[in-house]
């Protein structure tokens, strides 16, 4: 069994954070690369290389401490990764190729939505019409084709709402062109879901897979703002979505944790909205919700150990987004101690110094025996945190 125990993460943001405390469980070493000493990981890690995502050379430095390297987020400098790969230090510092897991193959599909469309078409997996857009032309012609309304994406660097906009004329058309400064882009079919679906996948080296329970995710402004597990769907469509999942992980040869998001019809048809190739906030109820974590998981994957028990520990997990609603610099404590005061809560606070309307500042879980029970708490979360002037009674 391969034991590799100095792990490093390109990101040092919330999600390098829960990472580096499930690290301390498992007894391994944690070294982030991160953009500033604010970033919520600095003062958890074992060890801090400065650098933005996309510095290379920061990367190059965070290698020397580690066996395998691992990502945050997908806004790195895919080109830079590769010529690092098989980069030997000349000073003999670094005498190993470079590990990244997932794999930069994997990472150049999965952080292209339009690479990610072509992938899923070419497999048959169910995914919306799509077109790529490089000029107004072309995405004169993708509308025609689709309709109002359609989705239209940046192909990379998008997140939380960022770099999508629902196009319903030519006009808001227009302005998202112009926003987008013509970078490279993918238009696609608006699908009219009833729900949104998520599931987190672990695939291991051996090509070992655990599926998290499928999850229903609700958004507000295209930010997550809760997530109920498991999702309140038929057998049938749990067993397609799961069905669904391990045919693309498998088909990238995915080597890490992967969130996966669905659309599902009121007709009962799924289909796939995209891949992150990362831990991902659908699955951050897995934290307290479940025997073994997504964070745990991804450092089970890429240090070689086996995979980890993915059963829930309470018949309902629901996690709540706690999302920046102002422009402030408070850290809202007086809202968190009455949040933290519920029963079969429990809150991460992500140490963020600036909020800002959208902005994940923190989460709660749930865990409850009933749905009503958890949909109860959730709702008396909401209103304690996005009440502007809240004062404990």
């Amino acid at each position: 069994m391969i034991n590799r125990q100095k792990i490093g993460v390109i990101g040092g943001g919330q999600l390098a954070w829960m990472m580096a405390i499930a690290a301390k469980k498992l007894g391994l070493e944690l070294t982030v690369q991160a953009g500033s000493p604010n970033e919520s990981a600095v003062g958890v890690a074992d060890r801090v290389i400065y650098g933005k995502v996309n510095d290379a050379e920061a990367t190059a430095q965070l290698a020397k401490y580690c066996e395998v390297i691992t990502f945050e987020n997908e806004f790195v400098d895919l080109v830079a990764l590769q010529e690092l790969e098989n980069f030997i230090d000349q000073d003999g510092d670094l005498d190993r190729p470079l590990l990244f897991l997932p794999r930069l193959e994997t990472l150049a599909i999965s952080v292209d939505k339009l690479k990610q469309r072509q992938h899923f078409r070419d497999r048959q997996i169910p995914t919306p019409e799509f077109y790529g857009v490089d000029t107004e032309i072309e995405l004169l012609a993708a509308a025609d084709r689709l309709g109002y309304p359609f989705v239209l994406k940046a192909r990379r660097h998008g997140y939380d709402g960022k770099g999508t906009w629902v196009i319903a004329d030519q006009i808001e058309l227009r302005s998202a062109w112009e926003t987008m400064q013509k970078l490279p882009a993918i238009a696609e079919a608006f699908i009219p879901f009833e729900r949104e679906l998520a599931v987190i996948v672990a695939r291991s080296l051996s090509g070992e897979i655990a599926i998290y329970p499928v999850v229903e995710t609700l958004q507000t402004n295209q930010v997550c703002r809760h997530t109920i597990a498991p999702a309140r769907i038929n057998e049938s469509v749990e067993a397609e979505v799961k069905n669904i999942a391990a045919q693309i992980v498998t088909s990238l040869d995915a080597i890490g944790v992967f969130g996966i998001e669905f659309f599902l019809t009121a007709q009962g048809d799924v289909s796939v909205n995209e891949i992150a190739p990362r831990t991902h906030n659908s699955g951050h109820y897995t934290i307290e919700g479940c025997q073994t974590s997504q964070f745990e998981q991804l450092l089970r994957v890429v240090s070689g150990l086996p995979l980890g028990d993915i059963a829930m520990v309470a018949p309902v997990a629901i996690m709540v987004n706690l999302l920046g609603f102002e422009e402030n610099t408070s850290d809202y404590l007086e809202k968190r101690q009455a949040i933290a005061s519920f029963p079969n809560t429990h809150i991460h606070w992500y140490n963020k110094t600036i909020a800002s309307v959208g902005r994940k500042l923190g989460h709660v879980t749930i865990l409850s025996e009933t749905y009503d029970m958890a949909i109860d708490l959730r709702d008396r979360i909401e209103s304690i945190w996005y009440t502007a002037t809240y004062t404990a009674t």
